[in-house]
């Protein structure tokens, strides 16, 4: 028997219609063993977030406010429990959580019952376990994933469980506290618990019919992918694909395990497979996927003979670690260096940086480029076919669209281009109709 973890996201458990639909795809296959739930997301009906919902209590722990939030919050689920004619005690449930948010558990604790009181009721509509995820996803004092004791504490707690609901998003730290995962996270906590299961198989089910070459709000019905890497998608999914959190890919990537992006409104679709290797037929789609995200900052550098000086990039990628500032990508020329960072990470902080590198670096010029945005090329097939650079920049050049930066990994599985955030969407449609709709690549 074959091991499955299926992770449904918020919009899959948003009301007592997805929920039967959910129990229906479980039940339908029996080697799917855990399942993990998200917070019920956005419906026809309903307008917010619970997940949202909760971040604004937690705001306004101290005042009316709180209750008058919640109420809604104990309103969603109980649609929900009605709705499937559930026979729950949830009351004792729902006056904790209140009486911990209006005491000040904080962000953190808020954020996470979303997911833990969905996983009550779904354990409790299919018969299944329910496992706390604070009893074995571990963070660190620094709310970092702890991942070796979370993998064993996993392992360990599901070999008592043939069948189990494991909510989302959260786990503990060393003094019990709850820690969350950034938003998505749901993805990681199926993807540790599919490692820590040993699973066949992670299916990943959300409201689309697994992944697309392009995002559908920009390009007109953008083609499905069949297959794809996991390190194709990690580099699409960094770059503003939504259909899985980027770090889900690390825990079964360790471990071989295909992903699955399934959709619960058309279970039949076969969605998307996330593996190690593509099969010798996809390699003759050169180009996987195109995604991108607006908002950088480029800071270029020129110093004569730069190529000879020792040390001048350690120097400027110290300043960036002086003021916390995470590096997206740095393109360098004989007498050029640039770095590019998102505007979030270096916003209050430019003046300083720019007089911290000209101390550091002592360049003969500096030169700020704001409100790039990137987009990223991706495709393991484009290394084996000539003109895939060509055909793309004379697509955006017919565009009319001005290119800044220009990088390339070493694998050649994906080309970044950085353009002005206004040309953003002409140039995506642009590259997208040239390498796909009209197969130049």
């Amino acid at each position: 028997m074959s091991i499955k973890i299926a992770k449904f996201g918020g919009s899959s458990l948003a009301t007592a219609e997805q929920f039967k639909k959910v129990a229906a795809i479980v039940k339908a296959d029996p080697n799917i063993r855990y399942v993990v739930p998200s917070a019920p997301g956005k419906a026809p009906e309903f307008s917010k977030k619970v997940t949202d919902m909760l971040y604004a209590c937690a705001d306004a722990y101290n005042t009316p406010k709180c209750d008058e939030i919640f109420d809604e919050i104990e309103e969603r689920y109980y649609a929900i429990i009605n709705g499937l004619g559930l026979n729950l005690d949830f009351a004792p449930h729902l006056e904790t959580v209140r009486k911990n948010i209006k005491a000040g558990y904080g962000e953190h604790y808020a954020a996470s019952r979303g997911e833990y009181l969905n996983g009550i009721i779904l354990a409790a509509y299919l018969g299944f376990d329910f496992i706390d995820p604070a009893d074995c996803i571990a963070f660190d004092e620094n709310g970092v994933l702890d991942e070796a004791l979370t993998h064993a504490q996993t392992k360990a707690i599901l070999v008592a469980s043939e069948y189990g609901v494991v909510p989302g998003f959260y786990g503990s730290n060393a003094k019990g506290e709850i820690r969350t995962f950034s938003r998505g996270g749901s993805d990681i906590t199926g993807a540790i618990v599919a490692r820590a299961a040993a699973a066949d198989v992670y299916e990943n089910w959300t409201d689309v019919s697994g992944c697309l070459m392009a995002d559908p709000r920009i390009v007109d019905d953008p083609k499905p992918i069949s297959y794809v890497t996991y390190s194709e998608l990690r580099e699409l999914a960094y770059m503003g694909a939504s259909v899985l959190h980027d770090e889900a890919i690390f825990p079964v990537r360790i471990a071989g395990i295909p992903i699955n992006i399934r959709n619960t409104n058309d279970p039949s679709h076969p969605g998307t497979m996330i593996i190690k290797n593509l099969p010798a037929k996809a390699y003759e789609r050169p180009v996987t996927g195109i995604a991108g995200r607006k908002g950088f900052t480029s800071i270029q550098m020129e110093r004569s003979k730069m190529n000879n000086e020792v040390g001048f990039a350690r120097r400027a990628l110290q300043v960036l670690e002086e003021e916390n500032i995470s590096l997206e990508h740095m393109p360098t020329g004989i007498d050029t260096l640039s770095v590019i960072v998102a505007n979030s990470q270096i916003e209050g902080k430019l003046p300083r940086v720019l007089k911290k590198l000209q101390l550091a670096c002592q360049p003969d010029s500096m030169e700020v480029s704001h409100d790039m945005a990137l987009i990223a090329t991706v495709g393991h097939g484009m290394s084996r076919r000539v003109g895939i650079s060509a055909a793309l920049f004379t697509a955006l050049a017919n565009a009319g669209v001005n290119v800044r930066m220009i990088d390339q990994g070493s694998s050649e599985l994906n080309i970044i281009v950085g353009v002005a955030n206004e040309d953003f969407e002409v140039a995506l449609r642009a590259i997208y109709a040239k390498l796909v709709a009209e197969g130049q690549a």
